[in-house]
């Protein structure tokens, strides 16, 4: 399958308890497709993978791809800071029946290159569907470098792609620079789709598509159709949210901000805890100012 478009990082919903709520995953898998999403990503950062056993993650498989049902590629988040797990979550979503799985580097280690080279031809190895890298040195403190990004894409062509959460555009452009055509390089900052998209990458991995998928869908979609200046604009309305993470511990805002457009998230599990109520207060009134500009866009394309 094609990696192309916008792919929302799904958010991983629980009840009151903190159990996990497969109904409402279904129900939030369900309007995503509504929204015309190009994929879905299950079990990554914004899905909370660290706080999942490796039972629920199988159920979450299992689950985005009933749902999914083919309409669009399902990606499977199967980090874990041992490669024997790595290689067993990978092969869980292979039999689930997943189309991607998205390996973050481990966390609280840190590997060598070579190391990483050997954890990542394992995973290939066990498996036959792509296997997408995904770099983002804020949250394990390891960034992909440029020549072991190469040397996997030259090495395993079932090595499909990276999500580059780095932030850092010229690490972004290194990656699109070095790596064969058929290799994608990934957005995974929501403040950089657009920029990505210009400079040859084919999608992005947006945990703000759960929130307003809406602008999201329409910055790949004017993109796509050479619509520039409209893409730019919903670039810079979307900003506001992904800046917005800061109000909590991550990913506190995205699930408080799904709650509030009525999407059944619920709670992070513990130790992340709820928005303090005057924050809760200000993303309230990012999202109504957002609610305000998507009308307007909407009007104008009446």
């Amino acid at each position: 399958m094609k990696i192309e478009g916008i792919i929302p990082a799904v958010v991983t919903p629980f009840d009151k308890d903190e159990n996990l709520d497969l109904g409402a995953l279904k129900v939030i898998i369900g309007r995503l497709l509504e929204a015309g999403v190009h994929g879905i990503f299950v079990v990554g950062s914004t899905g909370e993978f660290w706080a999942l056993s490796p039972e629920e993650k199988r159920r979450i498989f299992e689950a985005a791809v009933e749902t999914v049902a083919g309409k669009v590629p399902v990606y499977a988040g199967t980090c874990a800071n041992s490669t024997a797990e790595t290689v067993l979550l990978s092969k869980e979503a292979e039999s689930a029946g997943c189309d991607f799985v998205s390996v973050l580097t481990p966390s609280f280690i840190k590997p060598s290159d070579e190391e990483l080279y050997l954890h990542y031809k394992a995973v290939v190895d066990a498996i036959k569907i792509p296997a997408i890298l995904y770099s983002n040195p804020a949250r394990t403190n390891i960034l992909l470098s440029t020549s072991l990004v190469r040397r996997l894409a030259r090495d395993f062509e079932q090595v499909a792609g990276i999500k580059d959460s780095s932030g850092d555009l010229t690490q972004t452009a290194e990656y699109i620079n070095s790596t064969p055509e058929r290799f994608s390089v990934i957005a995974g900052r929501d403040t950089l789709i657009f920029a990505t998209l210009m400079m040859g990458g084919p999608a992005a991995i947006a945990a703000t598509s759960n929130i307003v998928p809406e602008i999201v869908v329409g910055i790949y979609e004017n993109f796509s159709q050479g619509n520039l200046d409209e893409a730019r604009k919903l670039q810079r309305q979307l900003a506001p949210l992904r800046l917005a993470f800061s109000l909590g511990s991550f990913p506190s805002v995205i699930k408080e901000a799904a709650e509030l457009k009525g999407l059944p998230a619920g709670p992070c599990r513990r130790p992340i805890g709820p928005l303090t109520p005057e924050n809760r207060e200000k993303l309230k009134n990012i999202l109504q100012r957002m609610e305000v500009e998507i009308k307007k866009t909407e009007e104008k394309r009446d």
